[in-house]
């Protein structure tokens, strides 16, 4: 027995042979000991790491095992299989955590188109050769206020004698020509395709003309739009509309504007106000004569004799000539066969046609043009350029698009969680808050109360307001938080689901509050830096009534239609009335047809009776939720 054993487990030997077992066994030893080594923390040369990889390709560059790499983003609290895909970002925190120093990698070509953006923005005061370039102008306003109605008045009667009637395409854009000089106006579909351009990065107007009605006056429309004109920081012309009206009343309008800080220049203030009509074309010059002005005060300018860069309006799939895509040239000329980066598209242009269908050969700076030949469709508000070279074309569009995927694997969004690492690494913090409240009483009053922590808090943390308005929280309010990094406060208001949607994809912070003493506690808590750790609702789901049915003992229950997410008997409610919270509180049954249901999922209608609440109506929103704890 004692030889049998010993033939098998082999006698170990210094520099010795011994058999398949001892060979096994050295090979294992030496793996583990060059595995302590590779994950030992020690400082090593610095690597240079792309925007985005794999948990394996990281491995790889750290010259340890992928198992290490995922303990690591364990402590990190992420959980992520070998062929996930990270961000520079994280792995950047996986490297320092091992022992490495490491970059992120800007490959040329993207180095370049960074270094062309940045010139074009500051081409006007530096660039020799810049030269005036016609104004970008977009108009805003309240739904039924005439945008519209003044933009086909002011193009039809800019445009030559017999044109007019051959005016059928709708490219985003068009350029007009009043006493020689052109302008550029933008049709966009209101303020929300404003912000969302600006929330990728494209500031392409140059000009917001505000409609507003002389005899409706100023909406909340109106103001959340003046909002957004603010926070891009762009000259304003307000065109006081339907001034042939019976009910117009000017004067009214501009009293309403001044509220909201926009002054008319007559009273002292900086914004000049037009009246006109877009019904009876009066007035249209003196605006048309306004924006000039406002376009020479400005002394907008660029450089026509360089490669062409931009961005683009809008984009579709045309089912015969393929993506479509129109772009306003902002600096340089536009030519046929030219090599274009459009976002993370990019082709070589077939074809340009102006505003009203004709082919052209050239498209200059504030020029719109719609474009084919790209190979994707890109999106509004992505930036273009043009490349002597496919290959660099190629490299950025690919670029981009591992820049896309960053951004759906990394949070860019403002938290105020975020406020308290800014105030910890010592930097000027900014709060910037998009305020919604039920009643005009509690929003002055949670205004005041919160510009006032500006004087309490310390130096280097500060408040402001991007938008203070009545109603429920809106997808427009989203989308400006999103452009702004603001974080929205709800008193007594719930996004509607559409809005509940735009904030989830992009992270966007929404607090809800019914206490004005809680909200103010809990944002100057944020300011100086000690905010505790708080219970967060999660919304399950979102269902309306769709009838009511009184039951003996006055008890009403809803037949509800589930809009979004699931019913559970579990949760909590919130009856939503235009968007203000009426009750709040517990499920006292749910049921599908006559038998209790547990859960009901969206598509699916059910019954249901709230604890405490009996008056419920037809088209109340109802939004289900829990609430878990979440630390700071």
């Amino acid at each position: 027995m004692a030889s049998t054993f010993q033939s098998r487990g082999g006698t170990r030997r210094p520099g010795g042979g011994g058999g398949r077992g001892r060979g096994k066994g050295a090979r294992g030893a030496a793996r583990n000991i060059a595995l302590r080594r590779t994950t030992a923390p020690i400082v090593r040369e610095p690597l240079t790491l792309p925007s985005v990889l794999t948990v394996a390709d990281l491995a790889e560059q750290l010259q340890t095992t992928g198992i290490e790499v995922i303990k690591e983003l364990m402590k990190l609290g992420m959980m992520a299989n070998i062929n996930q895909q990270i961000d520079f970002d994280t792995a950047h925190r996986v490297a320092t955590a091992l022992g490495w120093e490491s970059s992120e990698s800007v490959p040329e070509v993207v180095q370049q188109a960074v270094a062309d953006f940045a010139s074009r923005r500051t081409e006007a005061d530096s660039d020799p050769e810049a030269v005036g370039r016609p104004p970008v102008v977009t108009i805003m306003g309240h739904v039924d206020h005439g945008k519209t109605k003044l933009l086909d008045s002011i193009r039809s009667a800019n445009v030559a004698e017999g044109e007019a009637g051959g005016i059928t395409q709708h490219i985003g854009a068009y350029q007009i020509e009043t006493h020689g000089r052109k302008i550029t106006f933008l049709d966009t579909p209101g303020h929300e395709a404003f912000t969302a351009m600006r929330a990728r990065g494209a500031q392409a107007t140059d000009i917001a003309v505000l409609v507003v009605a002389a005899d409706d006056g100023v909406m909340p429309t109106t103001r959340e739009a003046v909002a957004h004109i603010k926070s891009a920081n762009v000259p304003l012309v307000v065109a006081i509309n339907k001034i042939d009206l019976e009910g117009a009343n000017p004067d009214r309008v501009k009293q309403q504007l001044s509220e909201i800080e926009v002054m008319p220049e007559e009273w002292g203030g900086d914004v000049p106000f037009v009246e006109v009509s877009a019904r009876e074309k009066l007035g249209l010059d003196d605006l048309l004569e306004v924006i000039v002005l406002v376009a020479d005060v400005n002394e907008l300018k660029a450089n026509p004799h360089k490669s062409a860069n931009g961005v683009v309006i809008e984009a579709k799939i045309d089912p015969k000539r393929g993506p479509v895509a129109t772009v306003l040239v902002q600096s340089g000329t536009l030519n046929p066969k030219d090599v274009v980066v459009a976002g993370s598209s990019w082709g070589r242009i077939k074809a340009m046609f102006d505003d009203r269908g004709r082919r052209i050969r050239r498209a200059e700076p504030s020029m719109p043009v719609e474009i084919l030949g790209l190979l994707e469709v890109p999106q509004a508000g992505d930036p273009f350029q043009t490349f002597e070279d496919e290959k660099q074309a190629r490299d950025l569009a690919e670029q981009r698009t591992l820049a896309r995927r960053v951004e759906t694997l990394s949070d860019r969004s403002f938290k105020l969680t975020d406020l308290s690492s800014q105030i910890q690494e010592g930097g000027v913090a900014e709060l910037r808050i998009v305020l919604k409240a039920d009643v005009s009483g509690s929003l002055g009053a949670i205004q005041n109360a919160l510009l006032k922590l500006n004087e309490e808090v310390p130096e280097g943390v500060r408040l402001s307001m991007t938008l203070a308005a009545t109603g429920g929280i809106t997808e427009s309010d989203v989308s400006l938080a999103a452009a702004t990094r603001s974080i929205i406060i709800g008193f007594n208001v719930r996004p509607d689901v559409a809005a509940k949607r735009a904030a989830e994809g992009p992270g966007i912070d929404i607090r809800f509050y019914n206490i004005i003493y809680n909200l103010i506690d809990e944002m100057k808590a944020a300011m100086t830096g000690l905010l505790a750790p708080v219970f967060q609702d999660v919304t399950d789901g979102y269902a309306e009534v769709r009838n009511t049915f009184k039951l003996p003992g006055n008890d009403v229950v809803a037949g509800l239609y589930v809009l979004d997410g699931r019913v559970m008997r579990s949760s909590r409610a919130r009856v939503l009335r235009s968007g203000t919270v009426v009750f709040e509180g517990g499920i006292k049954s749910l049921k599908r047809f006559k038998d209790d249901a547990r859960e009901v999922a969206a598509g699916y209608e059910c019954g249901l009776g709230l604890d405490g609440f009996n008056d419920l109506q037809v088209g109340d929103q109802l939004e289900f939720f829990h609430r878990e704890e979440v630390a700071r």
